[in-house]
Order: structure tokens, then sequence, then C-alpha cells
């Protein structure tokens, strides 16, 4: 600990005598200080031990003592030691009593006791300090560092959670607790999960320092990893501000716990080819050479049901964001998942079914949806630049290439419909009607049925309504033509009115579809 006034009293060497404010004398001294100015306190940062001869100071005139000394307190002096036999014999009693009245410990520095000695033992015993806490500083490094080689994140944490006297965590990309030590200290992190939120959109490396939840302690929080956006963020709650020895236990966790977080950008660019490599085998109808080429990298998603996702957007932080959230859901719950960049605006990604990556990926999506919603057309980007996800059905390595075309298909109506992400089970659950809302199908219907909605508006028949009730009841002449209140004569008219105006032929089955759909098209518009 760093020297005191208490400890500089009972140096053997120094004969120091206390004289007023006996009862703080535990303050730490940051520095011994000689001057003789009426006024030092201009030249004070604070935590001085103040020596003097007043050579300069009137110490027996109260009022003037008063003013000395209550300068002296609000500079943040800690004491003030006063050599007799110089130019006073003894202490002034205005002196000793404004001492005593302001709390300013008052030390008597006997004529034998030269200043510098006070200053050299203050020096020694900062230096001694400073060299125990570097010491502790590397003892605890040492430590920090066996413990991340032997147990990983979780011994990392729990030592240096001993090592500062209090408690640690460690948080994800996403800003979810990954693990804390000790394990009561888990609440109190998760409370802190907004404070990390925060941090993370600060550029890297950053920290802060929070009040705990109710006052409880004072954290440390501190972002990790080299990139422009960190991996995870630690968290280091004490009851005080941290000394020398902890605070070199903390930077020596942030750099360890950045190396386990952070993988070198060889081994992930390495990781990130195999990735791709992998895909692609699936996707060419490979799945054993993919298994091969995988290894033990992804564990089991290649033999289990997994999911296709396919992302895109000409916004690389959303499309990051989405790679973020699924790689820390997976990773928090024991998951292999397979995440591959295919170009600057597009990712795909295998996670196994029902998992929660999925999940995670679900409520991203829900997430981003809302915030689209909230933001005014005036604030909204270009469709270009906004997140579409197409998720496959279930599927397994031998149909890899069927779900990545349904991730695409459920991408493309994503797309259209203006939505986030759209699953391929709700397409095939669904209505094909849905999927008419498009400005093309429109613009194909509008013109097909055109030549019949003219000549209705002639006044001349109702074509179009005709032609309506005798494809829904399947060109059954009586039904439809009871539909309408008509001759079934009359309605056989109209129908070759159609065939003449349109030039197609009722009787081919794929005309009467394209008259269907551009009817249902026509009608969905209205």
């Amino acid at each position: 600990m760093p020297p005191t006034l208490a400890s500089l009293v009972h140096h053997s060497a120094l004969k120091l005598t206390v004289r007023a404010g006996e009862d703080r004398l535990d303050v730490p001294v940051r520095w011994a200080h000689v001057s003789e100015l009426a006024d030092p306190v201009p030249y004070m940062e604070g935590g001085e031990l103040l020596l003097t001869t007043a050579l300069k100071l009137d110490a027996e005139d109260a009022k003037a003592m008063r003013r000395y000394v209550k300068r002296l307190v609000g500079a943040g002096v800690v004491g003030l030691g006063f050599a007799v036999g110089v130019n006073y014999d003894e202490i002034p009693k205005a002196l000793v009593d404004t001492a005593g009245e302001e709390g300013l410990p008052l030390l008597e520095v006997p004529r034998r006791t030269p200043f510098i000695a006070i200053s050299k033992a203050v020096s020694a015993a900062i230096a001694a300090d400073q060299y125990r806490s570097v010491t502790a500083g590397f003892a605890a490094q040492r430590e920090l560092t066996k413990q991340a080689l032997t147990d990983g994140p979780e011994g990392l944490l729990a030592a240096l959670a001993a090592q500062v006297d209090g408690w640690a965590a460690l948080y994800d990309a996403s800003g979810a607790v990954v693990a804390t030590a000790p394990e009561w200290a888990g609440r109190r992190a998760a409370r802190l999960t907004a404070d990390v939120e925060r941090l993370r959109d600060r550029p890297a490396p950053a920290s802060s320092v929070v009040g705990g939840p109710d006052n409880e302690d004072r954290v440390e929080l501190h972002t990790l990893g080299t990139g422009r956006r960190p991996r995870a963020a630690l968290a280091v709650g004490t009851e005080s501000a941290l000394g020398t020895a902890e605070r070199y236990a903390v930077h020596s966790a942030i750099a360890l716990l950045t190396l386990t977080t952070e993988r070198s950008r060889s081994l992930q660019a390495a990781q990130e080819r195999i990735g791709a490599a992998v895909l692609r085998m699936l996707l060419a109808g490979q799945p054993d050479h993919a298994r091969a080429v995988a290894g033990d990298l992804y564990g089991g998603l290649l033999d289990a049901p997994f999911r296709i996702i396919v992302g895109e957007s000409a916004d690389g932080e959303l499309l990051d964001g989405l790679a973020e959230v699924v790689e820390s859901a997976a990773a928090r719950s024991g998951e292999a998942v397979l995440v591959v960049a295919e170009g600057p605006e597009r990712l795909v990604v295998l996670a196994v079914d029902g998992g929660a990556a999925v999940e995670a990926c679900g409520e991203y999506a829900a997430t981003t949806e809302a915030e689209r919603a909230s933001s005014t057309a005036g604030e909204r980007t270009g469709d270009e630049d906004e997140l579409v996800v197409g998720l496959s059905a279930p599927a397994g390595p031998i149909a890899a290439a069927a779900a990545y075309k349904q991730a695409e298909q459920a991408l493309s109506v994503a797309r259209r419909r203006g939505r986030v992400l759209v699953e391929h089970e709700q397409l095939a659950a669904g209505s094909v009607l849905p999927l008419l809302a498009d400005d093309a199908v429109r613009a194909f219907a509008d013109g097909l049925l055109r030549p019949l909605s003219e000549h209705d508006a002639t006044g001349r028949g109702d074509l179009v309504a005709s032609l309506r009730a005798w494809l829904s009841r399947h060109g059954q002449w009586d039904a439809a033509a009871a539909d309408l209140g008509v001759h079934r004569h009359t309605l056989r008219y109209r129908m070759r009115r159609v065939e003449e105006i349109l030039g197609r032929s009722l009787d081919d089955p794929d005309v009467r579809m394209e008259l269907w759909l551009a009817l249902k098209a026509t009608a969905a518009a209205e």
C-alpha cells in the first residue's frame, strides 16, 4: 500500500511528532513537497504532505493561519510538516489550533530531520509500493494465463474475480452473458446488458465505468477484440476503484480473453474457405465429400436435419449483425453452425433445425422488421439496402440443393412482400394467391383482360363476369348461367365472343388457367 502519514510518523529515523489531526493519519501520501510560499496552493495537485519552515508566514497570526490552512485543505493537501528550531522554536498555537479545527494533520519536524529525508522516505515508500504492485501484477498475469490455458475463459474469470476481490463476467458479441465468476454474479451481470450494448456501439477498443444496479458496486466494462466490431466484452465489479495490481490483472485478462475469443485473421479466413467448400459440395450433391472436408469442424451438423438460411442486403452491417446473432446463439447452446459469405451482399447459413441459431435468426428478423416499420418513409433506405431472409424447410445433406433453392424462393417472396423473413414452409401451407401481388403479374393480367373490359365498357355485354362465373364452375353451363341469372345459350354466346376477342380457345387448359389467374390478380388489386 502507498505511504501514509501514520507510516511516516512511525518511521524511526524521522522523529516526527503529531500536533493535530491524529484521527486522519491513515490518509495516503502521494508526494512530499517543500514550499515557503504564503500561498502554495496553485502548485498543489492534491494528496501532498507540505513541508515548510514558515519563512514567509506569520504563523502566530490566527486569522492568517486560518486562511492558510483552509486553502491547503481545499487544495487536497493531506498534511503539513512544520520544521521547528529554524524560524520558530515551536509550532505557534494559532497554527496548531487552526489545524485541529480544520482537521488537517500537523506534524512537528525536529531540526535534525532535514526535509530531504522525509522526501526520500516518501519516495522510497512509493517506489516500494509500486514494485509490490508490479510484482503482484506479474504474478496475477501468470495465474490468469495458467487458468486460461487449463480451464479456458471460465477459469480465467474465476482467477480474475479472486485477484480483484470482486466478480467478473464475459459477454458475447450480442451482449448476452456467456460466463460469470463467482456464479452468484450471474444476475448482476445480466442487468448490465444494456450498458454492454451501448459500449459496443462505440469505436473499439472502448471502456466505461458504470454504477452497479442499486449502487451495489463499481463496474468496469471493456470491449474485447481487434476488429472494427468487438466480438465480446468483459465486466469487472468491485466495491471500490481498482489499485495498481488489480489494474494489471484486468489488463492481462483483457489481452488473454481477446486471444481466446478473437480468432486470427488467417485462421478465420481458412475456416471460411473450408465452410465455402463444404457448402459447394453439399449443393453439388456430394455429402460424403463434404463430411470428409469438414471433419470435426462442424460437429454433427451435416448428419442431422438442418435448415438453410439465405440473407441478402447491400448494407453490410445488417448482414454482419445476422451472422453475429446466429454464431453467438449457436455458441451459447453448444450447436455447430456453418456461415458462408457469398459475396458482399449475400450470406448463407446452415443451422440445426429447431436450434438456437434458427430461433435467433427469427428474433433478429423480427427486430429488424419492427425497426423498419417504425421508421418514416424519409428515413428508410432503398430496397436494395434492406435485409431480406429466406428460410428453407428441414433437410438433410442429400437434399441440401433442394433446401438451398427453397431458401432462395422464400427470399424472393420476402422481397416482393416487403418482409424481412419468409419461411418456405409458410408458402407451402398457404395459398398461391398472395404471390400474385406482383407488379409484373398485375400488368400481365390487365393486358390479357383489357379487350374484354373495353368490350364491357360499351354496354354490349358482361364478358368478364361471365368468364369468371364459367371458370369458377369448371365450364358447367347450367350452373354458371344460374349464378349469372341468364340462359345457358346466352352464356354460350358470351364465351364464343370471349374466344373471338382474345383469339384464344377456352378448350385449352393453359388458357383457362391463365385467365383464371388473371381474374384473381385483378381482383386482388381492387
